[in-house]
């Protein structure tokens, strides 16, 4: 994929999206379970990883479906 097309994300965009806290998105991080890179000081999320993360994780998932 070029690096053009990469949709990033902020923590409170990934979490607003995922109906999940700021803190769990940042858990994830730590836990190394979502890549990101950091953009001036700030978090930027991959979002094709935070896709995935969210069909792991069940909580997730069905925060996500409903």
């Amino acid at each position: 994929m070029p690096i053009d097309n990469i949709i990033r994300l902020s923590v409170s965009e990934a979490a607003r999206m995922f109906g999940v806290s700021q803190r769990t998105i940042r858990r994830a991080i730590t836990d190394q379970e979502i890549t990101y890179v950091v953009v001036q000081g700030r978090y930027k999320i991959n979002f094709e990883s935070l896709l995935k993360w969210s069909q792991r994780s069940t909580t997730v998932r069905n925060k996500r479906d409903h």
